[in-house]
């Protein structure tokens, strides 16, 4: 039962990372008074893009062909560390929490080198444009863990999140609130939505992760897709943690509402690009440093506690 537990919450999450784009596109098509995409849409087109041949131009490598492959088994190796509400994965260890950055960034680098190894300028300045918001980025989350850290006394993912309660929501509740915001302001420059980026957008100059992608298709593309529905899981899984103190003893219960409140913070996501207009390109280093603003706060805050 000790390993059953953790195996079947790691196929859960693999399972129901892709329901999440889909629920913010249908939040999104609400909003706009549409009727929007089915919410398995990613579903049908993992499917559909894996029974296809990909197309390589002779420009590329090996290294084009190894960077989604890479990427997807990065993500879901940090998938296997993540707590699932509130409870240890079967990988959790002590400083977990640096080595799922370190994933993380594994993902993004090996991305941005077969974006580069296409030869195209377009997807170079995508590329570009990556690494750069990343510079902003890594920090806020990384201090934020730090100082999460800091607050329950706990340097595992399982134990930082595992430790919070409703008694600590109380003594620390500006500490947590400010990690929230962060999380939730990295969540969305890491997965590229608006503001910081648009899914969608089909306008070049504007392009950054989709300009990156250009190239890929078929099997290689259904791993790109399904690598960013596992980072949106991740995100959006530790801001749930933050907001699910509380552990009743049940395991069916906190799973149930673990789940649930993924799935709200999707919602949220696409509340939010339904109600704020994409930032400019110049303007969006400004959005990650009030990130790592609040998670400098918090861990401040914490040690003057």
């Amino acid at each position: 039962m000790e390993i059953v537990r953790p195996l079947s919450q790691y196929l859960a999450a693999m399972l129901l990372a892709p329901l999440l784009p889909g629920v913010i596109n249908r939040v999104k098509a609400f909003f706009a008074g549409r009727r929007g995409q089915p919410l398995l849409q990613l579903y049908f087109d993992l499917y559909k893009l894996f029974a296809k041949t990909p197309v390589y131009s002779a420009t590329t490598t090996w290294v084009f062909k190894a960077g989604p492959v890479i990427s997807a088994a990065a993500l879901v190796t940090a998938l296997a560390v993540l707590p699932f509400a509130g409870r240890p994965s079967f990988l959790a260890f002590d400083g977990d929490f640096i080595f799922i950055i370190y994933l993380l960034g594994l993902a993004r680098f090996v991305t941005v080198l077969a974006a580069l190894d296409t030869g195209s300028a377009f997807e170079g300045m995508g590329a570009s444009r990556e690494m750069q918001f990343a510079v902003f980025a890594e920090p806020a989350f990384f201090l934020g863990l730090a100082a999460l850290a800091r607050v329950t006394g706990q340097t595992s993912l399982a134990g930082m999140f595992g430790s919070l309660t409703g008694d600590i929501w109380r003594t620390a509740a500006p500490v947590l609130a400010l990690l929230t915001a962060s999380f939730f302001i990295v969540l969305l420059c890491e997965n590229s939505r608006v503001p910081a980026d648009d899914p969608n957008t089909h306008l070049e100059l504007t392009m950054i992760h989709e300009a990156m992608i250009l190239d890929h298709s078929g099997p290689d593309l259904a791993y790109i897709l399904y690598g960013a529905s596992l980072k949106l899981w991740l995100f959006s899984s530790l801001i749930a943690c933050m907001l699910l103190p509380r552990h009743s003893g049940s395991w069916a219960y906190d799973c149930g509402l673990y789940v649930l409140l993924i799935l709200a913070v999707a919602a949220a996501v696409g509340v939010t690009e339904s109600v704020i207009a994409r930032l400019r390109l110049l303007k969006v280093p400004y959005m990650l440093i009030t990130a790592f603003a609040f998670s400098a706060l918090a861990l401040i805050f914490q040690m003057g506690r």
